[in-house]
């Protein structure tokens, strides 16, 4: 087992290895790694995500789990870092966190079984696929605002290979709170299965990321929390949220909402995969 990162250092991307308290570029040169500026571990060309894999999420929602996984895609422009600042913008107020395993594939990929997609995959690390839930009203279907916007997809801080994804705990902390804990084991579909799903009609390329599902008991966080994933074997991926520096624009597109949906789908239900409407309020 082995594992990589990459950093600033110096102004140029560079690979490193862990040696203690230090990082080490391939060229013998040292930092301490506190002080590293990280990257995400690797330059996808695509982000794909499941949209639900652990039974404990599945049960929280009270709902049937479809009989394949479904999937949506966050730009590239979402990327984030280990210790990167995560932006709730001005006038938003539903930015879950979900803590996740996410698969880096190493090799070019395209119609393979099961049994074959770990020769594909370069090795796995930490993601938090953040959801601006308070456009779920308009992106419900695509997710486009809702997972895509700027620093959303925060992933690292290491790639580690050959990690066995058996039996791995996923906790998700804020502030030091533990409020998700869950297993590898709950997940519907293994790594090897999303990578061969996707792959049926999806070249996959070298760096790019699947994020694999997250455990029950994705909630609100607000400026100033410090959310931290950790996932046994992986190590840990912390980011701050902090406000944007603007307000969403209110002279194009649809604004912000706090409707019955997205405030039901912050706090615990999902109505879209229901394929019903929350009852009202009188």
């Amino acid at each position: 087992m082995a594992s990589y990162s990459r950093i600033l250092f110096e102004g140029v991307a560079t690979h490193v290895v862990s040696d203690g308290e230090h990082l080490v570029a391939r060229d013998g040169r040292r930092i301490l790694e506190h002080e590293a500026v990280y990257l995400p571990p690797s330059e996808p060309s695509k982000i794909l995500c499941v949209h639900l894999n652990h039974i404990s999420r599945v049960h929280e929602f009270q709902i049937q789990l479809t009989p394949a996984p479904t999937y949506f895609q966050k730009p590239v422009s979402a990327l984030n870092s280990h210790r990167g600042h995560v932006v709730r913008p001005k006038g938003c107020q539903w930015l879950n966190y979900e803590g996740e395993v996410v698969i880096v594939i190493g090799t070019p990929c395209r119609n393979i079984s099961p049994a074959q997609a770990g020769e594909h995959i370069l090795g796995y690390t930490i993601g938090n696929d953040y959801g601006l839930h308070d456009f779920r009203d308009t992106d419900a279907g695509s997710m486009l605002r809702v997972k895509g916007s700027d620093t959303l997809c925060p992933v690292g801080p290491h790639v580690v290979t050959d990690w066995d994804f058996h039996d791995k705990q996923i906790r998700t902390l804020v502030n030091g709170e533990v409020r998700q804990d869950g297993n590898t084991n709950e997940m519907t579909w293994d790594m090897h299965y999303l990578v061969a799903d996707l792959a049926r009609t999806i070249t996959l390329l070298p760096g790019d990321m699947i994020f694999s599902g997250t455990p029950a008991y994705s909630r609100p966080v607000e400026p100033g929390d410090v959310v931290t994933v950790e996932v046994e074997g992986l190590g840990a991926l912390t980011n701050t949220i902090v406000t944007g520096p603007t307000a969403i624009r209110d002279d194009v597109g649809a604004q912000p909402t706090s409707s019955e949906e997205v405030v039901s789908t912050a706090l615990g239900g999902d109505w879209e995969f229901r394929g019903i409407r929350p009852p009202r309020r009188p």
